[in-house]
C-alpha cells in the first residue's frame, strides 16, 4: 500500500491538470498514489488525466456525475489506500520536495495529525509572492486560531486518515469554503495541526471578477459559521470569537456588494448596502458615501470610476 494518497478533483481544468499531475510525478518522495476524480467535467480534463494513468500505474482516474468539489474529494478519499491523504487541486502545483518535507514532519511528530503548507502565488497581481508570510510568525493552528484567522490552514495540507475516519469528509452541502469547515471540525475534535511555512507549491489565482470572488468567499464563510455555531454552544469563549467574525464578514460582504453594484451602475442597490453598513459600523467615510449614493448618484459613480481607473493603472 502507498504511504500517501494524493486526492485531486477535476472540473473544467483541461488547461492546467497536466501540469498538476506532472508536479506529483516529479516528487522526490515516490511512495504515493494519485487519485483524480473527474467531476463530470465537460472538457478534456478526465481524458488528460487518463493519458497519464496509462503511463504510470500509481495514477488512477475515477468519474462521477458533477457533484462539486467536496463530493469529488470525498470520492477520492474513499478510494484512497494510503495512511496519509494529501490534497492537491488540479490547477495548483507542488515543488518536487513538497511531499518529502510534509511526510518527514509527520514522521518526526506522531502527535501531529495535519501538516499544512505554504505556496507561491501563481497569477494575478500577487504572482511570485508567498500565499502567507515566510517566515510565518502566527501561532500554530488551533481551534481558537482557526476561528480568528480563516487563513490559518492552507488547502495544500497532508492529513492522517484517522482525521477523516473521525470527523467524516468535506461537507457536500457547501459549495465554497468547505475546507475551512473541515479544519474547524478537525480542530474541534482535538486533532493537532503543524504549519510548514516554507513555500513548496504554487497556488494558482485565475483571472476573473475580484468583487464576485470576494462576495462568494464571504457568503461561503458566513454559511460555514452558521453551520458550525451550534457546535460551540458549550464553549462561550470560542463562540464569542465566531460571533465577532460573523459581524466582521457581514460588514465586509455589504461593502463588497456595494462596490459590485456601483461597478454595475446599480446605484440604488449600492445605496441600500451602504446604508446598512453605516447602520452597522458607522464611520464618517461610509456615511458620506451612503449619502452620495442616495442624493448625488452620478457624482458618486464618476468618483468611483476614476478611483478604479487609478487603481488599475498603478504598478
Amino acid at each position: 500500500m502507498p504511504t500517501v494518497s494524493v486526492v485531486m478533483p477535476a472540473y473544467k481544468v483541461a488547461a492546467y491538470i497536466g501540469e498538476a499531475i506532472e508536479s506529483v510525478i516529479a516528487q522526490t518522495f515516490t511512495d504515493w498514489e494519485l487519485i483524480v476524480v473527474d467531476d463530470g467535467s465537460p472538457d478534456d480534463s478526465g481524458a488528460i488525466a487518463a493519458s497519464y494513468a496509462a503511463c504510470d500505474k500509481r495514477i488512477r482516474v475515477a468519474r462521477q456525475d458533477n457533484g462539486g468539489l467536496s463530493a469529488a474529494r470525498n470520492f477520492a478519499v474513499r478510494l484512497a489506500r494510503g495512511e496519509l491523504i494529501a490534497i492537491l487541486d488540479s490547477d495548483d502545483l507542488w515543488q518536487p520536495s513538497f511531499l518529502a518535507a510534509q511526510v518527514a514532519l509527520l514522521q518526526q511528530h506522531p502527535e501531529i495529525d495535519i501538516v499544512t503548507g505554504n505556496a507561491w502565488n501563481l497569477g494575478s497581481w500577487r504572482d511570485g509572492t508567498p500565499w502567507r508570510a515566510y517566515p510565518d510568525s502566527r501561532p500554530q493552528p488551533t481551534l481558537v486560531e482557526i476561528l480568528r484567522d480563516e487563513e490559518a490552514v492552507f488547502i495544500m495540507s497532508v492529513v492522517r486518515r484517522r482525521v477523516f475516519d473521525a470527523v467524516g469528509g468535506f461537507d457536500e452541502t457547501l459549495r465554497s469554503n468547505e475546507d475551512y469547515h473541515f479544519w474547524l471540525r478537525a480542530a474541534l475534535a482535538g486533532f493537532r495541526f503543524m504549519r510548514n511555512d516554507r513555500p513548496l507549491g504554487y497556488y494558482r489565482r485565475r483571472e476573473g471578477s475580484l468583487s464576485a470572488n470576494d462576495i462568494r468567499m464571504m457568503r461561503g464563510i458566513l454559511k460555514v459559521y452558521e453551520k458550525f455555531r451550534p457546535l460551540l454552544a458549550p464553549m462561550p469563549a470560542e463562540l464569542a470569537i465566531l460571533n465577532a467574525q460573523v459581524a466582521r464578514f457581514q460588514g465586509e460582504l455589504l461593502a463588497a456588494e456595494a462596490r459590485d453594484a456601483m461597478a454595475a451602475g446599480q446605484i440604488n442597490v449600492a445605496a441600500s448596502r451602504l446604508a446598512e453598513l453605516f447602520w452597522r459600523r458607522g464611520g464618517a467615510v461610509v456615511g458620506v458615501v451612503s449619502l452620495m449614493a442616495r442624493w448625488t448618484p452620478r457624482l458618486l459613480t464618476r468618483a468611483y470610476q476614476m478611483r478604479r481607473t487609478r487603481q488599475e493603472a498603478a504598478p
